[in-house]
């Protein structure tokens, strides 16, 4: 059998050359074509990036991540209807009848954008099968008809979020460079931080703000009105940075701009250094806030990289937050709803606590008395009535709530601390040798949660042991027995303020 010749194609358009060096009667590959002719091919079909000349020829272009040997594309001679009608016909005349495999693999290129004009004529059974399977103009709706059946998993997004998308604010990192942008920002973030700094002294707070040490990440208005922002000062090559002073302005702190900031700031302190560990003292009101943005009280930081390099505040707490490499801090909201939904999906495997049950028919009419062992789901779950019953049960006694507010009110009380523990036979050798009944206030506490206090008068007949003990082994001139003595007086008028107790008399 002999070979046909290759198609190429030059300045006048396509052309005979040297025969192929393989056999018609197969399916037809890359090899079989010259360096300027491509075959187009299922994978082709698939491709949704091909200009429309492409589409028309079927030719396949190169992608590092196609697994195609680089070719260039055929160059475009008159329109793309004639060279796919010329390349067609002469080709089926040179190769003859090719086998159905051969047929697939002249299967079309999917129309993209590129319309097909409908005076086209189809004058060959693979061309009408072509026509057919090319029912969608644009990629869109099978890309669409593909991810139907994913549901896209909502994220509720926080006004901070949708203003910094929106262009309302952004969120801008200065120093003081003397550049007029960047004076007016800080001076902005000083008269925040001065605000809801009241206890910070003021010239201490601008020293600070306008230390060229010292970086600011700010949320700005247009025009620049800066409404909350960090100031932070970087030690390079040790690892960490020390948060001095962080503060948004009072009206704009229910919009999440607390979170975003911190988050923007973890992301770009973790680009442009090599700072992965956030060291601040954060008083009573902000230890909440630091806690959620991932700060904890226990410092893993080395002593040697910190210790003497931040400012100490005295009534301050000292925390840490260690940055993730591999997390960017303004994707975790996401993420973290992504992993959510995959452990609920494997919960789902295996329980079904997903699924909603309709109601009874018989409440189509109004509600009415049903037997629940009649309800299949009920019986599913293996319930039975005796479980409602010890469900219903109350775990402690009556008078459980109030007891155990009373003796928490005694253990924070501040004459409390020679009673809140044993007395230790290391500290006083000879106390249970004078003591035979020793009480203390945590001992009181395991009988009130193991329902030993059926009482009041039970409860204060504990309480009053433990003073009339520590009278007896102590010197009225003691703390100690002045101790008992407050917080016995402390007691009685707690009881008092309780009506249903009022009977009660020391």
């Amino acid at each position: 059998m002999t070979t046909p010749p290759d198609l190429r194609f030059n300045e006048t358009g396509p052309y005979w050359s040297a025969p192929l060096h393989r056999t018609a009667r197969r399916t037809l590959n890359s090899e079989d074509f010259a360096p300027g002719v491509s075959i187009p091919t299922a994978a082709a079909v698939q491709r949704d990036d091909a200009s429309p000349a492409q589409a028309n020829l079927g030719v396949v272009t190169a992608r590092p991540d196609d697994g195609y040997r680089d070719r260039e594309p055929a160059p475009e001679q008159g329109s793309g209807e004639e060279l796919s009608e010329i390349f067609g016909r002469r080709l089926r005349l040179a190769t003859g009848e090719l086998n159905s495999q051969a047929e697939f693999s002249m299967a079309p290129i999917k129309d993209n954008g590129f319309k097909r004009k409908a005076e086209d004529d189809l004058d060959t059974p693979s061309q009408n099968k072509r026509h057919k399977s090319s029912h969608s103009q644009s990629p869109e709706p099978e890309r669409r008809e593909l991810v139907k059946g994913v549901k896209p998993i909502p994220f509720p997004e926080k006004p901070a979020v949708i203003e910094e998308r929106n262009g309302e604010i952004e969120f801008r990192v200065v120093d003081n460079d003397n550049k007029r942008e960047s004076l007016i920002i800080l001076t902005g973030l000083k008269c925040i931080f001065q605000k809801q700094l009241p206890k910070m002294p003021k010239d201490y707070i601008a020293r600070l703000v306008y230390d060229r040490t010292h970086l600011s990440m700010a949320i700005v208005k247009k025009p620049l009105e800066v409404v909350g922002g960090i100031t932070y000062r970087p030690f390079k090559g040790r690892q960490f940075a020390e948060i001095v002073f962080c503060a948004i302005s009072s009206d704009q702190q229910v919009k999440g701009y607390g979170a975003h900031l911190m988050s923007h700031l973890k992301d770009y302190v973790k680009a442009t250094s090599d700072v992965m560990h956030f060291l601040t003292y954060a008083d009573n009101y902000a230890i909440g806030y630091f806690k959620k943005q991932g700060f904890t009280k226990e410092i893993t930081l080395e002593k040697s990289k910190w210790m003497g390099y931040i400012k100490d505040y005295e009534g301050g707490t000292i925390m840490q937050c260690t940055m993730l490499p591999r997390v960017r801090y303004l994707e975790m909201g996401r993420m973290l709803l992504k992993q959510k939904e995959a452990v609920h999906a494997k919960i789902r495997a295996f329980s079904k606590s997903h699924q909603v049950h309709q109601p009874p028919k018989q409440w189509k009419n109004g509600p009415c008395k049903i037997d629940p062992m009649s309800i299949e789901a009920i019986r599913a779950s293996g319930w039975s009535p005796d479980m409602d019953e010890l469900a219903r049960q109350p775990r402690h006694g009556p008078n459980y709530n109030q007891l155990l507010h009373l003796l928490n009110d005694m253990q924070n009380h501040a004459s409390s601390w020679p009673f809140l523990n044993p007395v230790s036979r290391d500290d006083v050798a000879d106390y249970y040798d004078v003591i035979k009944e020793p009480m203390d206030l945590s001992t009181m506490e395991v009988k009130l949660e193991a329902d030993n206090y059926a009482t009041p008068e039970d409860f204060i007949k504990d309480a009053k042991l433990i003073f009339d003990n520590c009278r007896k082994y102590n010197n009225e001139t003691t703390p100690y027995a002045k101790s008992a003595n407050k917080l016995e007086k402390y007691m009685w008028q707690q009881i008092k303020a309780i009506p249903e107790w009022s009977h009660l008399e020391p």
